[in-house]
């Protein structure tokens, strides 16, 4: 499963699931360098931060962004 991560609120990550559901994450579950905006897998109990899907989206609202402006 895929998530985003919405945003950091005490101990949790909270996140976006691919439902658009918000789920809780406890922050020492999460790769100590991620960040909001940041993809995660989840496969059972190991959460990884997927950098290459993460680029390709912030890439993607980059261009969206410049259009907007053009």
């Amino acid at each position: 499963m895929k998530i985003i991560i919405d945003r950091f609120e005490g101990e949790y990550a909270v996140c976006e699931t691919e439902d658009k559901k918000l789920i809780n994450i406890d922050k020492d579950l999460v790769p100590f360098d991620a960040k909001e905006g940041d993809i995660l897998n989840i496969d059972g109990d190991i959460i990884t931060l997927d950098t290459e899907t993460t680029i390709k989206r912030k890439k993607d609202i980059d261009k969206l962004v410049d259009e907007l402006w053009e």
